[in-house]
């Protein structure tokens, strides 16, 4: 169970171009950002540069693409660059723009992606923290529009779009596997329908739109006056009215290249939820109303399991078994308190204790109603502890671990007889000198029951 590592980038880089709705010239500039900070966008072109968290919460519309705002400060058109770094792993950025939208660019994720290859990315201590998804979760609206997500090992998406068009209807697109976004995803660029223009300009938007960064659909016929109008504004040479199609300078890339966009704004979107996800996401009529519902319902979710337990399987032969425990640490009965080991890492570990009956602590410990003591708990994720930090150590047969502090001690709920205890403990940092702190968890089923935080040394034996 190697640790997956919270990624940031290398270094900065900038982005130029126009704003799809304001048509401003542009600047957007990214920029590495420390562990745990997540995703920041900051308006460096008003007064005390405020910064905004990139969190659903904060989405105050979505029109026409997502708009974050803080107080006064508001940033629109971001989907596109988070889509990127959510996809190419990136966990924490700041996020610098001197206007009110992210450059449409070329209406796709490419130039952010190129962007980040370039510049590279880079490993930080922190553990990256995913969302596993262990159950069912769902959300509809009133216009038909479903995202469910289901239990997976991986992060992966369907999209299935309807347009309501004769020339464009039914479509479908997958992303199995993240490491193909570059290639697959990212190319896609935004689409807008003829039938959608001359409402957006009325409202004032799409002022920086043209056939370099969208793709135009005509599939509901106009008048000859209305087409040759908006073929003015696009700069293109003025074509029949009875002739449905696309209007563009470049060829579709796939057949299904709208609802790959879709997806790229899935993902945008998603990266709001503040946590990488494992999890797989089916989306019927996705847009960026329900995408911004959806993403608020798992902000909720994660809430309600801020920790989560570890998924354990009794089938699975374990790392460590009792025997091998046994020649690590030097207690014995009773005082043995972990049983097996089922996972770890260079940083973690994950162990399981099955609290049974025969416990002799339970005979004077409230015998007519047991409870486990809780210094026994503590002592139980400290002894699992114990095995991860002689992990670093040459021959750990020849060394014993002893703990010189343990602060920040909850006990959540009792701990009885027939419990299974699944302790997570991980290092807080390199082990220095000897010496090392851990967090740890123990957990009965998906909820937590205790946790504390370990300072300890490793001593050679005598």
């Amino acid at each position: 169970m190697e640790t997956v590592k919270q990624k940031t980038l290398k270094g900065s880089f900038s982005l130029f171009g126009k704003g799809l709705h304001t048509g401003l010239s542009l600047t957007v500039t990214f920029n590495p950002a420390p562990e745990n900070t997540g995703y920041k966008i900051q308006r460096i072109d008003l007064e005390g540069q405020p910064i905004i968290d990139a969190v659903a919460e904060n989405v105050v519309d979505t029109q026409r693409g997502t708009v974050l705002a803080k107080g006064e400060a508001r940033v629109s058109t971001i989907e596109h660059g988070m889509s990127a770094l959510y996809a190419m792993g990136i966990d924490n950025c700041l996020i610098q723009i001197n206007g009110p939208e992210f450059p449409i660019l070329d209406g796709s994720a490419t130039m952010y992606v190129d962007k980040i290859n370039e510049v590279g990315i880079v490993d930080q201590n922190a553990p990256k923290d995913y969302y596993i998804i262990r159950k069912k979760i769902e959300i509809k609206d009133k216009n038909g529009s479903v995202i469910t997500i289901l239990p997976d090992e991986q992060f992966s998406i369907t999209a299935m779009c309807n347009f309501d068009s004769k020339f464009i209807s039914s479509q479908f697109a997958t992303l199995d596997d993240i490491n193909t976004y570059a290639t697959e995803i990212a190319p896609a660029r935004t689409f807008v329908f003829v039938r959608d223009i001359m409402p957006l300009l009325q409202a004032n938007l799409i002022k920086g739109g043209d056939l370099d960064n969208a793709i135009v659909i005509y599939e509901q016929q106009v008048s000859q006056e209305k087409l040759d109008q908006l073929a003015d504004l696009l700069k293109v040479p003025r074509m029949d009215a009875n002739n449905i199609g696309y209007i563009q300078h470049k060829p579709l890339q796939w057949d299904n290249e709208c609802t790959r966009h879709k997806l790229l704004d899935i993902i945008g979107d998603m990266a709001l939820i503040g946590k990488p996800i494992k999890g797989r996401i089916i989306a019927t009529r996705p847009g960026h109303t329900v995408n911004n519902k959806f993403a608020r319902l798992m902000r909720k979710e994660i809430r309600k399991h801020e920790v989560q337990a570890p998924i354990y399987d009794p089938n699975e032969e374990p790392l460590m078994d009792n025997i091998r425990i046994r020649e690590l640490l030097p207690h014995r009965y009773p005082m043995q308190l972990v049983d097996k080991v089922i996972a770890m890492g260079s940083t973690s570990i994950i162990g399981i204790k099955n609290v049974t009956s025969n416990e002799p602590f339970f005979q004077g410990h409230f015998p007519q109603e047991p409870v486990m003591p809780g210094v026994l708990q503590v002592e139980a994720m400290a002894q699992c502890g114990g095995l991860l930090v002689l992990s670093q150590v040459e021959e750990p047969e020849r060394w014993s671990t002893y703990f010189l502090k343990i602060d920040d001690v909850k006990f959540r709920q009792k701990v009885v007889p027939g419990d299974t205890l699944m302790f997570r403990v991980e290092l807080l940092g390199p082990v220095r000198h000897g010496i090392s702190s851990m967090k740890g968890y123990m957990f009965v089923g998906e909820r937590v029951v205790a946790e504390a935080t370990f300072t300890a040394q490793i001593v050679k034996n005598k």
